[in-house]
Formats: C-alpha cells, sequence, structure tokens
C-alpha cells in the first residue's frame, strides 16, 4: 500500500526527530511511504497543500476529526487497500490545517480531544499508522 505522509516542518525537537525517524523507517517495511515536508511558511497555503496530495484518498489530521482505536485504522487501511487508494495523511503546522483543506478531506481523523504539540503529533500518527499496519499484518507488535 502507498502512504504519503505529507506535513508542515519538519520535527525539530530531539524526541521528535528521532521517533519520527524510527516509525517511518518501520512503516517503510510494510508500505511504500512518501514524506513530504512543506515549509514553514506554507501552512496556510491550501493550493501547495493540495498539490501535495492530487489524486490521493486525504485524510486531514483535525482535532475534531473522527478518532479511531487501533482496529479502526487497521480496518481503515484495509479498506484503502481494497480500493487501491493511495492515502495521504496531512499533519498541519502548529496551528492546524487551512479550512480548505480540512472541508475537501476524505476523512478527517483525530488522534485526541487534547491538543498535541505539533513534533508530538507527528510521531504519534506515524506510531499509530505502524501499529495498525502490524494489526492488518497480523504481526506482534501490537499486543
Amino acid at each position: 500500500m502507498k502512504l504519503r505522509l505529507v506535513t508542515i516542518g519538519k520535527p525539530k525537537l530531539p524526541y521528535a526527530t528521532v521517533g519520527w525517524n524510527e516509525y517511518v523507517g518501520r512503516l517503510q517495511r510494510l508500505h511504500t511511504v512518501q514524506v513530504n515536508h512543506l515549509g514553514d511558511k506554507y501552512a496556510e497555503d491550501a493550493a501547495k497543500i493540495q498539490e501535495a496530495v492530487v489524486g490521493t484518498y486525504v485524510v486531514a489530521m483535525e482535532i475534531t476529526g473522527q478518532m479511531l482505536d487501533s482496529l479502526q485504522l487497521a480496518d481503515f487501511l484495509t479498506n484503502r487497500e481494497l480500493e487501491a487508494r493511495e492515502v495521504s495523511f496531512i499533519i498541519g503546522g502548529p496551528d492546524g490545517l487551512p479550512n480548505k483543506i480540512r472541508e475537501h478531506a476524505d476523512f478527517r481523523w483525530s488522534l485526541s480531544r487534547l491538543t498535541l504539540p505539533h513534533d508530538l503529533a507527528m510521531v504519534v500518527t506515524c506510531e499509530a499508522l505502524f501499529r495498525a499496519s502490524t494489526i492488518k499484518a497480523g504481526l506482534p507488535y501490537h499486543r
């Protein structure tokens, strides 16, 4: 399955850089993963963000989106794979995503109702995707 991880900015804090690299590396063992870090200057540029996800099933990371547990996320990924859809996960900047991106996304996913620091949200997203992918693949990590 093909996944795109589109972020505004890169992880900046040391723990987040290590975590991001660890989980993106793990995801790459299970999926074809494309990472696109857009510069902070594009945080409100809906056209630039949309350009990075054109032709894919778009998931906007949004605090008011639908929360999924790990099994539900595994089912979500399975359904996209059965549809032969490449999936893009967009992680906005510290102030979130532009309204146009949220409104036109195919799905809005919330990690939590808590406001997470931007760097932590990037790591948690990757870990959640990896955990769901191991469930989908029948691997023991998720236990």
